[in-house]
């Protein structure tokens, strides 16, 4: 008897979690394509040069000049009054401005990267909490993000309202596909 209760039990537990997925409707959107078209984004490529030209430039200029100083420093003959652990510590140093110089490209890269992802992460936020908002006022429960799916039953394009609901106006004909960069 209480085996036939706590089927009973568990079937109507079953049909009703199923009728409540059944009623939830499903949307997706490409996060890329709205942080694309926000204005933020658009400012973005600016606000990189400048970090470039007033960061990541002066840096490097700086360690070409600490470098060409220090081996000045040890290669000249009045070296010899700066003593040999002092030497040492300065070529030590030299290694290492040169390590820096040698791999600037890659390390400037690595630099403006980061700085990309840093700026870029407020807008995934502000995107983020507008799809949120837009799910839980039009009553979806599942949101997709469109560039993660091969194939997918019918769902609703929520790109318009979650633009809407930024204020931003979705771009139409060959920049309308565009992606914005990639946080990493």
């Amino acid at each position: 008897m209480n085996k036939i209760k706590l089927f009973l039990i568990a079937a109507i537990l079953l049909i009703g979690a199923g009728s409540a997925m059944a009623q939830s409707k499903t949307g997706y959107i490409s996060v890329d394509r709205v942080v694309a078209i926000m204005p933020e984004t658009q400012k973005l490529d600016s606000l990189l040069r400048k970090y470039q030209a007033d960061s990541l430039n002066p840096r490097f200029s700086y360690m070409v000049q600490e470098y060409n100083r220090k081996d000045s420093m040890v290669n000249t003959k009045d070296s010899v009054k700066l003593g040999k652990a002092v030497i040492a510590q300065i070529r030590q140093e030299l290694e290492g401005y040169a390590y820096q110089i040698q791999n600037w490209q890659q390390i400037a890269q690595q630099e403006m990267q980061s700085k990309q992802g840093e700026l870029l992460e407020p807008i995934y936020r502000k995107v983020d909490n507008a799809i949120q908002a837009v799910a839980k006022e039009n009553g979806y429960g599942y949101v997709l993000n469109q560039e993660a799916l091969l194939v997918m039953p019918p769902a609703d394009d929520l790109l318009p309202l979650v633009a809407k609901k930024l204020n931003v106006k979705v771009p139409t004909g060959p920049a309308a596909g565009a992606a914005a960069p990639s946080r990493k």
